[in-house]
């Protein structure tokens, strides 16, 4: 059983986090704490999710020149991550997230500056064909520009892989895009936005779903939070439940799910199986301050598992797929 081999094109951004009380509100100033610098991105924080679940990972991706640069480099040599498509860019500095966690609930709100992640083109994802030969999923997300996430999807189609798009955050997107998209991984409002309405829209999410799947995507896997995950196809809806567990940190429970939808796909799960897992890794992720610390190795998975009589899939469990 040999590992599988993903290709997530996206973003990388140093986060910068405190802890506040509760989150501000408009114009108003709150004390925080625990302030830290830490490695973030969704492609990035999705890259590493992948390689520590047992992929062979190659990221494509723009970073600045600069210190920051240098660490996600570093990251990615340590998590046995692919750089060879990794671009650097004097041009830009490398992406910074800001991000504001509420100690009581988890709950996040983020603030994203691009930097050096606005100048990956479509040119870079065709001059990166090294990075997709025998790949089985391609993953992106819209931390860069769609341009790149269209043409990394085109990518995918064209070498025969299953294509993922992480529509976060959302933005308007070509009506040739859906088409390429094999699996649209939306939460409640991106796909309410993607579909033309407001985020606040009472609307079921089912009928989004489906307006989504009338646009052109081939399958919608909506995460729905605390209620788990949705799986929307041309003539059925399955629900998967949540896995409970007390949350300490949110930020990076989408990005879990994506890499563990990512990894299950790429290892020939079924459809309703993978989404079982990457609920499954999503809850792990909020377990846990910061979001490259919370994203769970495979032997944390198995021990999560173990421990609560939870089942896992063989394609998981085969000591030959495991990393060392």
């Amino acid at each position: 059983m040999h590992p599988p081999h993903i290709a997530v094109v996206g973003s990388y951004a140093t986060g910068l986090t405190m802890k506040v009380k509760r989150l501000p509100g408009t114009g108003e100033t709150v004390l925080g704490s625990g302030y830290r610098v830490d490695h973030g991105g969704k492609g990035s924080n999705q890259a590493v999710a992948c390689a520590r679940m047992g992929a062979n990972t190659s990221f494509v991706a723009r970073i600045g020149n600069d210190a920051f640069g240098d660490s996600a480099l570093a990251l990615y040599r340590e998590e046995g991550i692919d750089v060879a498509f990794v671009r650097r860019t004097s041009d830009r500095p490398t992406g910074v997230g800001f991000i504001l966690v509420e100690s009581g609930s988890g709950n996040n709100c983020i603030a994203f500056d691009a930097g050096a992640n606005e100048f990956l083109t479509a040119d870079d994802i065709a001059s990166s064909q090294g990075a997709f030969r025998d790949v089985s999923v391609v993953l992106a997300q819209l931390e860069i520009p769609v341009e790149a996430a269209a043409a990394a999807m085109s990518a995918g189609r064209n070498c025969g892989a299953t294509t993922i798009l992480n529509p976060a955050p959302v933005r308007p997107l070509p009506a040739s895009l859906f088409h390429q998209i094999d699996i649209l991984t939306p939460n409640q409002t991106e796909a309410k936005v993607l579909t033309g309405r407001s985020p606040d829209a009472s609307v079921a999410p089912e009928e989004v779903a489906r307006d989504l799947i009338a646009m052109g995507v081939g399958t919608i896997v909506m995460t729905l939070g605390e209620e788990g995950a949705m799986i929307v196809a041309a003539s059925t809806v399955r629900r998967v439940p949540a896995v409970r567990v007390a949350a300490v940190d949110t930020t990076g429970a989408g990005d879990a799910f994506n890499a563990g939808l990512a990894t299950a796909l790429a290892s020939g799960a079924r459809l309703e199986e993978a989404v079982e897992f990457g609920v499954l890794i999503g809850a792990m992720a909020v377990m846990k301050d910061g979001v490259i610390p919370s994203l769970p190795r495979r032997d944390e998975v198995l021990r999560f598992c173990r421990e609560r009589s939870l089942s896992l899939p063989g394609w998981f469990t085969g000591e030959s797929a495991a990393r060392p």
